[in-house]
């Protein structure tokens, strides 16, 4: 099993010809990449005042807080795999996280901007080109729930909220049947004032949705699949890591692994 260790920073800004024979402005720095090297990879961050200030968080260089990254969900394009998570201390979620790899797990690199104080959950593809993964807004409760989606195989990503006005509430489940036609469950959490849970529908791929059921017992989508399917994220305690695996017959293998140790937030 072929594990990732080495984080290679590529971060030259290049030059280039223009048609006309003038020199073209520099290339923005490149992505930084997580190399395959038989270790699991460490997701560079670095906790800054401005962190500690937005989430609340007292922390001092005597009692840092320490920051972990939570790998929550993994699917695949069938050219691209994706692993979707979020960095958080003990007290506060820090960042969404969204990896992703071309190569079969030799290289990782982060294929969306990190959203502060937002988690990201589950993935799914229909077919090579659109995705989707739940989101939503964790500080200070459970806010704004919304999916990041993908029209072009997961190049690009862009967020598309489920409401137009703020609502409490997370996405408990979610299921697209095809590129167009999707479940979801909103559970706005105890205390709600209502039904805690409601089921709505899409037929444009998530862009917009509709209600079709809410109450106070949870939903849960019918046509959702069970179990396992051919990806899976499992956390491992003896290395302190999250594993992306595939399945393969009656075995699993896996393609990457990331620390889930990040460091610690503290003054500077």
């Amino acid at each position: 099993m072929r594990y990732t260790g080495l984080l290679l920073i590529a971060s030259i800004a290049l030059w280039a010809q223009d048609p006309a024979g003038g020199t073209a402005a520099p290339a923005a720095p490149a992505i930084p990449v997580l190399v395959n090297a038989g270790a699991p990879m460490l997701v560079g961050f670095q906790c800054t005042a401005l962190d500690m200030e937005r989430t609340g968080l007292s922390c001092s260089a005597e009692e840092p807080c320490a920051v972990y990254l939570e790998v929550a969900s993994v699917a695949s394009s069938g050219i691209r795999v994706f692993a979707a998570g979020n960095i958080h201390t003990s007290n506060a979620t820090l960042y969404s996280v969204l990896l992703g790899t071309e190569d079969n797990g030799q290289t990782w690199r982060e294929v969306h901007e990190r959203l502060p104080g937002v988690g990201l959950d589950h993935l799914q593809f229909s077919g090579a080109d659109t995705g989707w993964s739940s989101g939503i807004s964790l500080a200070p409760l459970p806010q704004d729930p919304f999916l990041l989606l993908t029209t072009d195989g997961g190049r690009n990503w862009r967020p598309h909220p489920v409401f137009n006005e703020t609502r409490f509430g997370a996405i408990r489940q979610f299921y697209f049947e095809d590129k167009r036609a999707g479940e979801l469950v909103i559970d706005h959490g105890p205390g709600s004032g209502g039904d805690r849970y409601e089921l709505y529908e899409s037929n444009d791929g998530g862009e917009t949705w509709n209600i079709r059921e809410s109450n106070l017992k949870p939903i849960q989508l019918k046509r959702a699949p069970k179990g396992e399917g051919e990806w899976r994220v499992r956390a491992d305690a003896a290395t302190k890591s999250f594993h992306v695996e595939h399945r393969q017959r009656d075995n699993w293998l896996g393609i990457g692994a990331f620390q889930v140790n990040l460091g610690a937030c503290k003054p500077e």
